[in-house]
């Protein structure tokens, strides 16, 4: 464990040392955080589509001159609650006394509606102010669109975030043993030491960018007000992304090692990474799908089989209510994946690394004694 320990420390103070890193870091960093509050600075003035059934349209206009208000007349209110839940009003006002509405109303355009309804009672009457009545007439659904796009966030965030890291171990298990440095290293510890450090030495660096990455986001989203369209449980789905991430890593890292150990050469190593290129992109590709359809049963099976549950488990966590046992147990399920190869990958690193010269075979070295 020391000699792993050892390579891992080795590892992290090479990468965090470099320029690269702390270029990378700051620009990923960056460019996260204003995507998310690019929407504060771009996306002009508040639009409202306001429906009306009865009534008189309330003097929104005027409390918000910067907005455009657009309002709708529907002859009842069934009507109405369908162009609401079809997204084609935001609000319905129904006889000057409720407003229908698809979950919790937006805030700000909340304050209009009570703003201008307390300025007509007051205008016509002057007499105490009854309160407009929200009644919503798609409680769960509210949270639909802001979901899909966690999720897609979450897609692509995985995706870049284990590729990233996944490749730099790879390419530094080619460069250890073209370099003949491995040959030094293994005097002093074992192969599945030298793996292992380094897997877990690179997973610490791919941590903290993601944490810088994640944190970044969530900062931009918060100065930018789209935090208030989080679904609830946000705090989980991030930390099911992160355990998700370590997951897929460990898994795809030992994967690339292991491979990688096959090859002396740089050049080689995108020959040699295609089979767990192909089940990455697979698994990139169903979690794309699952963003939009978390419920459908490719998206539902495949994040109970390893690796594409990786990725997939956590969009559909992200995208809709995941039950509590079908995460444990898709994540038991990657546990024991990564331990298989983990041990089988170790045993091929182990017998592959200081064979120099042609591409070797994953057959050929699992027959080596």
């Amino acid at each position: 464990m020391n000699g792993l320990l050892m390579v891992a420390g080795r590892e992290i103070r090479t990468q965090v040392r470099t320029r690269a890193f702390v270029i990378s870091l700051i620009v990923s960093a960056l460019l996260t955080g204003g995507i998310a509050f690019a929407p504060k600075l771009f996306g002009g003035p508040d639009e409202y589509n306001l429906g009306r059934v009865g009534g008189q349209e309330l003097a929104v206009q005027a409390l918000a001159p910067e907005a455009k208000i657009i309002w709708k007349t529907f002859p009842d209110e069934q009507a109405a609650s369908k162009a609401v839940l079809d997204g084609d009003v935001d609000v319905a006002l129904v006889d000057s006394k409720r407003v229908l509405t698809n979950g919790e109303i937006d805030s700000e355009l909340g304050l209009l509606l009570q703003s201008a309804n307390r300025e007509a009672q007051i205008g016509a009457a002057g007499v105490t102010v009854t309160p407009l009545q929200m009644q919503s007439v798609g409680a769960d659904t509210r949270y639909e669109g802001a979901r899909q796009g966690i999720a897609t966030v979450v897609v692509l965030l995985l995706f870049f975030m284990i590729m990233s890291s996944v490749m730099v171990v790879a390419m530094g298990v080619v460069e250890e043993k073209g370099s003949r440095i491995v040959e030094i290293l293994l005097i002093s510890i074992r192969p599945w030491q030298l793996l292992g450090g380094k897997i877990f030495g690179l997973g610490v660096v791919g941590f903290v960018n993601l944490t810088a990455v994640v944190a970044a986001g969530l900062v931009g989203a918060f100065l930018s007000g789209f935090a208030t369209d989080f679904p609830p449980g946000m705090a989980g789905i991030v930390v099911s992304a992160v355990a998700w991430w370590i997951l897929g890593y460990a898994f795809f890292a030992a994967l690339a090692g292991s491979l990688a150990s096959l090859v002396s050469r740089q050049e080689e190593v995108g020959n040699v990474l295609q089979p767990m290129m192909l089940l990455f992109l697979i698994s990139y590709g169903v979690s794309f799908f699952a963003s939009t359809n978390p419920d459908h049963p490719v998206s539902e099976i495949l994040s109970f089989v390893p690796p594409f549950s990786s990725m997939v488990m956590p969009v559909r966590m992200a995208a809709s209510e995941v039950a509590l046992w079908e995460s444990l147990l898709s994540g038991a399920l990657m546990v024991i994946a990564v331990a298989a190869v983990l041990m089988v990958g170790g045993r091929i690193y182990e017998r592959a690394v200081l064979r120099t010269g042609r591409r070797l075979k994953v057959s050929e070295v699992l027959r080596t004694k």
